[in-house]
């Protein structure tokens, strides 16, 4: 299989071949990486969080059969077919949109293609189809972990109701159809708004507006996961209250689709399938003409015109925030967050699932009325968010804004490590407790009495600055300037230590807390804990990066491997 794979790709013209692999290798931007980094290596981890996530779908499927009779059996699996395809299939719509909008580039030419290939003999379209297929390569291949093992095992449950073999076969076409139609239509439509966005406005101000519509993207697909009501019956489909909705719902179009191919689906709901095909045909279309407009029409432009909107002149003002290194080191990470889209469009991921908490508890208080008690419905949401804000805005830090321009901070080191470190606590406050804690301050609004109100924003804060300080644990470098080696931060590691460990601990203090309130002793342990914890993390970063020293180069640890080339005799044999 694998020679069959290799003798059919060695077929293709090498200059696809060569600007497919480089295209696919730019997937991450290769300007922020380590001179060493494993871009390979950190891609297979990102894949095992994917297949680990869908054995999870599978668990979450198969854990309660394991203990039912086959009567349950069958009814369970009928009941919670439709909802288990509703989840995988807006799980689907996320994973696309976001690497969709992460990879915002990706696909259109930037003014580096057009500098390095245009003086080249290679023709446009064969950049284009070398940019598509290597789009196509990422998201295929995200898209096939995420649903792989849930394809087969959910074919056999499912598709065993309906005929036995052939339901099996039947519905693991549909599933893999529908499953390929919803990443299709979401990446396509990303594409058609980038395109006709392109087009229809200078490339400068094409810019400024890509960072809007990115965080807007970004907001919408998380939000939409997070909040959209599961309609798991024919009759919850065509309820009143539940229609305007269904009607403008990509994910129930294609839930439609799946149960029309598998012979599932209600002949009063056939006008819901049609529209996914509508719907498919139009993203389709829409991505294929913004594509050939933008490779014919903008490639010149985007050489010619600038990238850069001149400076608005009039007074400018800067806030003191310190000493006046602090005070330029805070600056330099708010603009660099602002201005620079990779940076943006990382922290607005995770931010975006802030404020998608965020929303999801304030739909839950809105129909109980006005004044509601406090509860653990809105303490654990909240230690949730700030967990997010510090560990979010910490892995963007780590992402230089330009590893060229890093020389100018390694030249003019005059001051101790330990007042760069003051200041990216300081930049860490600003930029990601802060406003966490602003947006449960709002969300606390509703909630009575007032006075757990204000007892849980304190340890609220605490909490957050414990999360700092353990973020600079080993943290000796200037924010936005080091470069970034995938692989070293174990992200399949970090993903699930970060859903198990901290969800544990955060549900512990939840618990605990949700009773101090109501007990001042108890409470006043809790805040003196919380506040001695994080003074003694603050003075074991304070008393390490006094001996510590900047870098801004991320390197592998060195390991010596031997081939095992000369045996070394025992002393038996030497004598």
């Amino acid at each position: 299989m694998h020679k069959a794979i290799r003798t059919l790709t060695e077929k293709l013209p090498l200059d696809f071949r060569v600007l497919c692999r480089q295209f696919l290798l730019r997937v991450i931007d290769l300007e922020s990486l380590s001179i060493q980094a494993d871009v390979v290596g950190f891609l297979g981890q990102f894949a095992g969080v994917l297949i680990i996530i869908s054995f999870v779908f599978v668990l979450r499927l198969v854990y309660p059969i394991l203990f039912m009779d086959d009567a349950h059996t069958l009814a369970f699996l009928r009941e919670i077919t439709w909802p288990m395809e509703q989840l995988l299939i807006t799980t689907t719509f996320l994973l696309t949109g976001l690497i969709a909008v992460a990879s915002w580039d990706a696909t259109f030419p930037d003014r580096r293609d057009i500098m390095v290939l245009a003086p080249l003999p290679i023709k446009s379209r064969t950049i284009l189809i070398a940019k598509v297929s290597a789009s196509a390569t990422v998201l295929g291949l995200a898209v096939l972990a995420l649903n792989l093992p849930t394809c087969l095992v959910f074919s056999a449950l499912f598709g065993s109701l309906h005929g036995g073999g052939l339901g099996v076969a039947r519905y693991f076409f549909a599933y893999c159809f529908t499953m390929i139609a919803a990443s299709g239509f979401v990446y396509f439509t990303v594409l058609t708004v980038q395109g006709m966005t392109t087009l229809l406005f200078p490339r400068r101000i094409f810019l400024r507006l890509s960072a809007i519509l990115q965080l807007a993207a970004f907001g919408l697909f998380i939000s939409v996961y997070f909040l959209e009501p599961s309609t798991p019956t024919t009759a919850a489909f065509t309820r009143g209250d539940n229609a305007w909705f269904v009607e403008c719902s990509p994910p129930y179009w294609l839930l439609a689709v799946m149960n029309q191919l598998n012979g599932t689906l209600p002949p009063e709901l056939n006008w819901l399938a049609m529209r996914a095909w509508i719907g498919l045909g139009v993203s389709i279309t829409g991505a294929a003409l913004s594509l050939l407009l933008c490779y014919v029409g903008t490639m010149k432009r985007t050489v010619e015109e600038p990238d850069l909107v001149p400076g608005a002149g009039g007074l400018h003002w800067t806030p003191r925030l310190g000493s006046s290194l602090r005070t330029a080191l805070v600056l330099f990470s708010v603009r660099s967050l602002t201005r620079s889209r990779q940076h943006r469009v990382t922290f607005a991921f995770f931010f975006s699932i802030v404020l998608a908490i965020a929303l999801s508890t304030l739909r839950g208080e809105l129909p109980l009325g006005r004044h509601i008690p406090l509860s653990m419905d809105f303490l654990v949401p909240t230690f949730v968010m700030m967990g997010f804000g510090a560990f979010g805005l910490r892995s963007v830090v780590a992402l230089p804004i330009s590893l060229t321009a890093n020389w100018v901070l390694r030249t003019t080191q005059v001051c101790p490590p330990e007042k760069y470190i003051a200041a990216s606590r300081l930049t860490m406050f600003l930029l990601a407790i802060l406003p966490v804690w602003l947006i449960a301050a709002a969300l606390a609004i509703p909630l009575r009495p007032a006075s757990l109100v204000a007892g849980h924003l304190l340890v609220l804060g605490l909490f957050g600055s414990v999360l700092v300080e353990l973020c600079l644990l080993g943290f000796y470098k200037v924010p936005f300037t080091c470069s970034y080696l995938p692989g070293k931060l174990n992200i399949h590691v970090v993903f699930w230590g970060m859903f198990v460990v901290y969800m544990t601990v955060v549900v512990s203090i939840a618990e605990y807390e949700n009773h101090a309130l109501r007990d001042p002793h108890e409470f006043s342990v809790l805040v003196v804990l919380l506040a001695m914890v994080g003074a003694m993390l603050w003075t074991l970063n304070r008393h390490r990066t006094k001996h510590a020293v900047l870098y801004f180069e991320e390197l592998p640890e060195v390991q010596i491997t031997t081939l095992g080339l000369i045996s070394i005799p025992s002393p038996r044999t030497r004598e």
